[in-house]
Protein backbone atom coordinates (compact mmCIF):
# COMPACT_ATOMS: atom_id res chain seq x y z
CA UNK A 1 0.00 0.00 0.00
CA UNK A 2 2.86 2.41 0.66
CA UNK A 3 4.91 1.35 -2.42
CA UNK A 4 2.55 2.96 -4.97
CA UNK A 5 2.71 6.19 -2.98
CA UNK A 6 6.53 6.15 -2.94
CA UNK A 7 6.65 5.36 -6.70
CA UNK A 8 4.30 8.28 -7.38
CA UNK A 9 6.45 10.64 -5.29
CA UNK A 10 9.58 9.48 -7.17
CA UNK A 11 7.98 10.31 -10.50
CA UNK A 12 6.80 13.69 -9.20
CA UNK A 13 10.24 14.61 -7.81
CA UNK A 14 11.95 13.48 -11.02
CA UNK A 15 9.76 15.83 -13.09
CA UNK A 16 10.10 18.64 -10.56
CA UNK A 17 13.82 19.06 -11.22
CA UNK A 18 13.79 18.51 -14.98
CA UNK A 19 14.38 21.26 -17.53
CA UNK A 20 11.16 23.23 -18.19
CA UNK A 21 9.27 22.15 -21.30
CA UNK A 22 7.51 25.45 -21.97
CA UNK A 23 9.13 28.69 -23.05
CA UNK A 24 9.32 31.25 -20.23
CA UNK A 25 7.77 33.90 -22.51
CA UNK A 26 8.51 37.37 -21.22
CA UNK A 27 12.12 36.43 -20.49
CA UNK A 28 12.71 34.11 -23.47
CA UNK A 29 11.50 35.21 -26.90
CA UNK A 30 10.45 32.60 -29.45
CA UNK A 31 12.02 32.66 -32.89
CA UNK A 32 9.33 32.45 -35.57
CA UNK A 33 9.86 30.17 -38.56
CA UNK A 34 11.17 31.77 -41.79
CA UNK A 35 7.75 31.60 -43.46
CA UNK A 36 5.87 33.09 -40.48
CA UNK A 37 3.27 35.70 -41.49
CA UNK A 38 3.18 38.51 -38.95
CA UNK A 39 2.67 42.26 -39.21
CA UNK A 40 2.70 43.80 -42.69
CA UNK A 41 5.33 46.33 -43.82
CA UNK A 42 5.59 48.56 -46.88
CA UNK A 43 9.00 48.52 -48.52
CA UNK A 44 10.74 51.84 -49.17
CA UNK A 45 12.50 52.84 -52.38
CA UNK A 46 14.05 56.27 -53.03
CA UNK A 47 12.65 57.70 -49.76
CA UNK A 48 9.04 56.72 -50.47
CA UNK A 49 6.90 53.60 -50.46
CA UNK A 50 7.31 51.28 -53.45
CA UNK A 51 3.53 50.87 -53.75
CA UNK A 52 2.18 52.04 -57.12
CA UNK A 53 -1.50 51.85 -56.08
CA UNK A 54 -2.42 49.10 -58.53
CA UNK A 55 -5.27 47.93 -56.24
CA UNK A 56 -4.31 44.27 -56.51
CA UNK A 57 -3.84 43.78 -52.77
CA UNK A 58 -7.35 44.97 -51.77
CA UNK A 59 -8.79 43.00 -54.70
CA UNK A 60 -7.33 39.64 -53.65
CA UNK A 61 -7.82 40.16 -49.90
CA UNK A 62 -10.50 37.71 -48.72
CA UNK A 63 -11.13 39.71 -45.53
CA UNK A 64 -11.41 43.07 -47.37
CA UNK A 65 -9.22 44.74 -44.75
CA UNK A 66 -6.97 46.79 -47.09
CA UNK A 67 -7.85 50.30 -48.24
CA UNK A 68 -5.82 52.03 -50.96
CA UNK A 69 -6.33 55.47 -52.49
CA UNK A 70 -4.13 56.54 -55.37
CA UNK A 71 -2.38 59.83 -55.87
CA UNK A 72 -0.32 61.20 -58.74
CA UNK A 73 3.00 63.04 -58.52
CA UNK A 74 4.53 65.65 -60.87
CA UNK A 75 5.83 62.96 -63.26
CA UNK A 76 2.32 61.44 -63.51
CA UNK A 77 3.42 58.33 -61.59
CA UNK A 78 0.82 56.73 -59.38
CA UNK A 79 1.53 56.20 -55.70
CA UNK A 80 -0.50 55.20 -52.67
CA UNK A 81 -1.69 58.42 -51.10
CA UNK A 82 -3.61 56.47 -48.48
CA UNK A 83 -2.79 52.88 -47.55
CA UNK A 84 -4.24 51.25 -44.47
CA UNK A 85 -4.78 47.75 -43.14
CA UNK A 86 -7.34 46.89 -40.47
CA UNK A 87 -5.61 44.14 -38.49
CA UNK A 88 -8.81 43.22 -36.66
CA UNK A 89 -10.21 41.98 -39.97
CA UNK A 90 -6.95 40.61 -41.41
CA UNK A 91 -6.56 36.82 -41.44
CA UNK A 92 -2.81 37.00 -42.25
CA UNK A 93 -3.18 34.82 -45.35
CA UNK A 94 -0.40 36.57 -47.31
CA UNK A 95 -2.38 36.90 -50.56
CA UNK A 96 -1.66 40.64 -50.65
CA UNK A 97 2.09 39.99 -50.60
CA UNK A 98 1.84 37.39 -53.36
CA UNK A 99 -0.31 39.62 -55.57
CA UNK A 100 1.92 42.71 -55.44
CA UNK A 101 3.57 43.18 -58.86
CA UNK A 102 6.29 45.55 -57.58
CA UNK A 103 7.09 43.62 -54.38
CA UNK A 104 6.09 46.60 -52.23
CA UNK A 105 4.52 44.68 -49.37
CA UNK A 106 6.00 42.08 -47.05
CA UNK A 107 5.05 40.31 -43.86
CA UNK A 108 7.45 40.65 -40.95
CA UNK A 109 8.04 38.30 -38.05
CA UNK A 110 6.54 40.74 -35.54
CA UNK A 111 3.82 38.94 -33.57
CA UNK A 112 3.15 41.13 -30.52
CA UNK A 113 0.17 43.12 -31.79
CA UNK A 114 -1.89 43.65 -28.63
CA UNK A 115 -3.48 47.07 -28.04
CA UNK A 116 -6.16 48.56 -25.82
CA UNK A 117 -8.14 50.57 -28.39
CA UNK A 118 -9.68 49.44 -31.67
CA UNK A 119 -8.24 52.46 -33.48
CA UNK A 120 -4.71 51.23 -32.74
CA UNK A 121 -5.32 48.17 -34.94
CA UNK A 122 -5.78 50.26 -38.08
CA UNK A 123 -2.27 50.57 -39.50
CA UNK A 124 -1.89 53.55 -41.82
CA UNK A 125 0.86 54.03 -44.39
CA UNK A 126 3.22 55.83 -42.00
CA UNK A 127 3.04 53.00 -39.46
CA UNK A 128 3.54 50.34 -42.14
CA UNK A 129 6.64 51.88 -43.71
CA UNK A 130 9.71 49.70 -43.28
CA UNK A 131 12.05 51.05 -40.64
Amino acid sequence: MIMPLINGLKITLKHLFMKPVTLQYPDERPTPSPNYRGLHALKVSHNRAKCVACYLCPTVCPAKCITVEAGEDQNHDKYAERYEIDLLRCIFCGYCVEACPVDALKMTDQFELANYKREDFVFVKERLLEK
